[in-house]
């Protein structure tokens, strides 16, 4: 049979779309110098990556790449469909239950990903005129579920609990969501602290443990688990592409709470279901996870180094206490020579800006994993020092309140 020839072509742009691009092409690639302000220059082999979020190193396991493969020789009646229809001990019903033990909670419910699982929930749980108070530098998909809700967000400040309570004294009881660690800064919830102030009001409580969820708590169960929160928090998420290093999110809740979002929610019922050699993967990585304290151990020690060596070096990190570490440089421009100054080095680490940050507030994030080695902390401790006055670290935000910090506790004492 002959191949039929296409010609290539694409349909004219209606003026709408045209300037919705155009926009963004000349507001932001434009000041950009035409390039893209997330793509550098390629790695080379010798390269330190810090722009994983697998934590404990486990995405090539052996072990994890096994039972993918596995699952993929043995299994011959894979049902492509929705996983509103998966009844009885499947292989996804199986690790929901492992996750919920493991995690100290009564049940589980996989989802597609930590994106989906934060949309189906809030689009589920919603009702009409209940406020939803969440912390500011909460996920997007936090944000977004709210939107997809249509239900009314009410920041708070950043880990302010004063800020919290006194927007639920104006407004009433509803919704407080927030993360266990902060994935743009580093920075870790008073967790324990704006539970008391949710129950206090009556409040539910939905915790985001992407960033936790394996790196933090007993066998690595997360913050809520670590802190005896289990009664009180209704709620706990996560992505499973993070320490998991798989493509699949999670809610655990109560088993009444989970029959309910599982019916409900949209992402869940419209999408398909996870595949078994997904499910194997993720089975398997749990095993691992809840054996790896001493890669946890690792990861800790290895961020505490080099956080330490980076406030000796000048640079604002107070605000990080976990494995993320953030450069805020500020202006997208300044962010862009601090990313070419650190790769031309061999140092990479991910970019972060609008939408992801506030226009002026974009940084450089520094992901410390397990399979880093002393060395590799040494070199960009090196490569920081190196480039102090290349990137010209006076005219960061965060330098200068730090500076402004320094300044005050100086005055205090004398």
């Amino acid at each position: 049979m002959k191949d039929i020839e296409y010609q290539i072509t694409s349909p004219v742009e209606p003026t709408f779309l045209s300037k919705r691009v155009d926009s963004y092409l000349s507001e932001r690639v434009a000041n950009w110098g035409g390039g893209h302000i997330l793509h550098g220059i390629e790695p080379s082999p010798g390269s330190v990556m810090m722009v994983s979020n697998d934590y404990l190193h486990v995405a090539n396991h052996p072990e994890i790449i096994r039972a993918q493969v596995d699952c993929l020789q043995n299994t011959d009646n894979t049902m492509v469909m929705s996983a509103v229809y998966l009844h009885g001990d499947t292989a996804q019903t199986v690790f929901e239950r492992d996750m919920a033990t493991w995690m100290g909670r009564p049940s589980a419910l996989l989802c597609q990903s930590g994106y989906a699982a934060n949309v189906g929930l809030i689009q589920s749980i919603s009702a009409p005129d209940t406020p939803v108070y969440i912390d500011m530098f909460a996920h997007t998909s936090l944000w977004e579920g709210i939107r997809s809700a249509e239900m009314q967000p009410r920041p708070y400040r950043h880990n302010d609990l004063a800020s919290l309570e006194s927007s639920i004294v104006r407004h009433g009881p509803g919704i407080v969501m927030l993360d266990s660690v902060y994935s743009t800064n580093g920075s870790v919830a008073p967790m324990r602290e704006t539970v008391e102030v949710a129950k206090r009001y009556g409040c539910v409580i939905i915790v985001d443990e992407s960033h936790s969820l394996g790196t933090h708590g007993p066998a690595g169960a997360g913050i809520v688990a670590e802190l005896g929160l289990n009664d009180d928090v209704h709620f706990v998420t996560a992505s499973l592409a993070k320490t998991f290093a798989g493509r699949a999110g999670i809610i655990v809740c109560s088993e009444r709470l989970r029959f309910h979002i599982k019916y409900n929610s949209f992402p869940g019922i419209f999408s398909s279901a996870l595949l078994p050699p997904d499910i194997a993967a993720l089975s398997k990585t749990l095993e691992i996870v809840k054996s790896a304290d001493l890669a946890r151990a690792k990861v800790q020690a290895s961020a505490d180094y080099l956080r330490t060596g980076l406030d000796a070096l000048g640079y604002n990190v107070d605000i990080s206490h976990s494995q993320i570490i953030a450069l805020e440089a500020g202006r997208e421009q300044d962010t862009m020579k601090l990313r070419d100054a650190l790769e031309a080095r061999g140092v990479f680490g991910s970019v972060f800006c609008a939408p992801a940050t506030a226009f002026k507030r974009s940084l450089i994030r520094l992901s410390v994993n397990a399979g880093l080695t002393h060395e590799d902390l040494d070199h960009v401790l090196a490569v920081c020092g190196e480039i102090r006055d290349e990137v010209d670290m006076a005219s960061w935000p965060s330098t200068k309140r730090k500076q402004k910090r320094e300044q005050v506790s100086m005055r205090a004492v004398s």
